[in-house]
């Protein structure tokens, strides 16, 4: 015998036939994000924004190590890569992508909005302490540079994760209620075809029952009546009496058939061994009895642990199967093999090719034995087959789950939608490929936010060398004065002769610049006057007023 091996239970949550690759995704996640980053500080650096270049890339690279565990710690990862966001705007996408991932898997509300406003607030304070050291440079610009960062990198894909999330929960929820719902008619059409059959088998039995009690009767007298009279014809009453009972015993296996499904008629009643071991084995003897040459092969434990639905389908697998090689082929060698691995239970009976003529095609039966078999089976939430072999004999194989309760309704495909596959949420491949070149485009343009904040807040922080010149304080040095664009002017020192206020003493000598002197008010010029020691250090700064001539205009006449 050819053992048919039990079909394997999917992976929860993995679609048949695929291989766990999460840990291929998950690298190439990491490097897609962590090459934005890396986008983003190209960009600042080419620019000349990205101060202590060596120190950022370090950031990047500790924001893409961390990255990965952001799955399994979700909270500790955001709140360290809003850290090292504060540091370096290049560890911005990384950020955003925990924050988004962290949004769309939690369900409490006040989890989902303390994580990530503590996450915003220590960017801010980050970025607000690092700026004197790797920042802006003063304390308020590094300040600007959180605030600017923290919608981009935390606030915006927590809430675009939380829509998403949300509806992702939405849709599933009404999933579930449609699935509901779809049990629940499955459930009323089964209660109305059993009440169906019930009605049916009861009319069949007023109907019918009585009739053939009474034939039965009549035949006994009639065959006790030609004992006597004409013993030539007792043997067909005999055979009048034998089909009346055949027929009343065919006639409570069909009231078993029509009858509810919780309860089944005539001589086979469900017992607590129906199904059992023992049970599939006084099947086999009845029919091995019968002169059908049945071998039985059990593999696992017993079924007596098993639910009462599931048994009794085991029982009538085997029974109906057994009953048509009886009928159409009681001479072929007949196999009945019964595995019980863990959550499935499957049902073969494999019979040859009989050695005879092959049973003409008119002498065959309805197949509506066959047809309740798989009704039967596939209430239960199990997988029926029954078809031909090439050899010439017949195969009936059955697949039951061990729990009904953990059956699924099987889909079907229809004009409500009612198939759809579990995984398409979204709307199938096409709204899955859809969200994700939305969610793409979404991060680089959170991207470009991040760079053009950065950007702004290093450009408007004022520079080391940007802003006034020094002025020249006492105790310079005459070349550190000169060197500040103090140099003496003839013509300033010339309309200074004769109107300058006495030199302070110890004086050696003094500069007249000329961008000292400014006219203060018509005819009067304000002269500076720095004054140097012997030692050429600066030991005076005066400023007075001088009288000025004015000329006239080459026009006006004098």
């Amino acid at each position: 015998m050819v053992r048919t091996p039990l079909i394997p239970r999917p992976v929860p949550g993995l679609p048949r036939g695929a291989l766990p690759s999460g840990w291929v995704r998950s690298a190439a996640g990491t490097a897609g994000v962590t090459l934005l980053g890396l986008g983003v500080f190209a960009a600042l650096a080419a620019v000349g924004l990205a101060p202590h270049p060596s120190f950022q890339l370090l950031v990047i690279a500790a924001g893409a190590l961390l990255f990965p565990l952001r799955g399994r710690f979700p909270g500790p990862v955001l709140l360290a890569l809003a850290v090292l966001t504060g540091l370096a705007s290049g560890a911005g996408p990384l950020a955003a992508v925990a924050a988004y991932g962290l949004a769309r898997r939690t369900v409490r509300v006040r989890r989902r909005a303390r994580l990530p406003a503590a996450a915003a607030v220590l960017l801010v304070a980050t970025a607000t302490a690092a700026a004197p050291v790797v920042g802006p440079g003063l304390g308020p610009y590094g300040l600007a540079l959180g605030l600017a960062l923290a919608p981009t990198a935390v606030i915006v894909p927590c809430l675009v994760g939380t829509a998403q999330g949300q509806q992702r929960r939405l849709v599933r929820a009404l999933r579930e209620r449609g699935d509901a719902a779809e049990r629940a008619r499955l459930a009323a059409d089964s209660e109305a075809r059993t009440h169906e059959r019930s009605r049916i088998a009861a009319e069949m039995h007023d109907l019918l029952g009585h009739r053939l009690s009474l034939i039965s009767l009549h035949a006994g007298g009639l065959e006790l009546a030609l004992d006597r009279a004409a013993p030539e014809l007792r043997e067909e009453a005999v055979l009048v009496r034998r089909t009346t009972r055949d027929a009343m015993s065919e006639l409570r296996q069909v009231l078993g058939v029509l009858g509810p499904l919780g309860r089944d008629a005539g001589p086979g009643v469900l017992t607590n061994a129906t199904g059992t071991r023992a049970d599939i084995e006084a099947l086999v003897a009845e029919s091995r009895d019968g002169g059908v040459a049945v071998r039985l092969d059990w593999t696992g434990p017993d079924l007596d642990g098993r639910p009462a639905p599931v048994r009794r389908a085991a029982h009538r697998v085997v029974r109906e199967a057994l009953t048509n090689v009886h009928r159409y082929a009681p001479s072929a060698h007949v196999t009945v093999g019964v595995a019980h691995a863990g959550a499935a239970v499957r049902i073969t009976v494999r019979n040859g090719a009989p050695p005879g003529p092959p049973v003409p095609a008119g002498s065959l039966g309805t197949g509506r034995g066959l047809t309740g078999l798989r009704e039967r089976v596939e209430l239960l939430g199990g997988s029926f087959d029954a078809a031909p072999l090439p050899s010439g004999g017949f195969l009936v194989d059955a697949a039951l789950p061990a729990e009904p309760g953990d059956a699924v309704v099987p889909h079907t495909a229809g004009p409500r939608g009612a198939g759809a596959a579990p995984g398409a949420e979204g709307g199938g491949a096409e709204g899955g490929a859809a969200n994700a070149l939305t969610l793409a485009l979404g991060l680089g343009a959170l991207c470009v936010l991040m760079a053009l904040a950065t950007a702004f807040v290093y450009g408007s922080a004022p520079r080391p060398d940007s802003g006034p010149r020094p002025l020249p304080r006492v105790g310079m040095t005459y070349d550190e004065v000169t060197g500040l664009g103090v140099v003496d002017n003839k013509a300033v020192r010339a309309a200074a002769t004769g109107h300058e206020p006495p030199r302070p003493a110890g004086t050696a000598g003094c500069a007249y610049p000329f961008n000292g002197a400014t006219e203060s008010r018509p005819g009067g010029l304000l002269v500076a006057r720095y004054c140097f020691d012997a030692g050429q250090r600066l030991i005076a700064i005066d400023r007075f007023t001088v009288p000025s001539v004015r000329d006239a205009s080459p026009w006006e006449t004098p």
